[in-house]
């Protein structure tokens, strides 16, 4: 099983050749630990690291 790509300029977990967070098309493979966002507005871990959209997002990306 190979790992996710993660988006490197917002941490979130993408499939698609372009972010839908923020539309870089900048990714790695090697990350560490990750987090899901059920609501970014009430969400004050979500807000303490900017996110803004509901997903899966990696803490520490290289």
């Amino acid at each position: 099983m190979s790992k996710k790509k993660v988006c490197k300029q917002c941490k979130l977990f993408v499939e698609e050749d372009t972010c839908p967070s923020c539309q870089s098309t900048i990714f790695s493979s090697s990350w560490q630990g990750r987090i899901f966002i059920n609501d970014a507005e009430k969400s004050q871990i979500a807000q303490k690291i900017g996110v803004k959209l509901k997903g899966e997002y990696a803490i520490k990306v290289r």
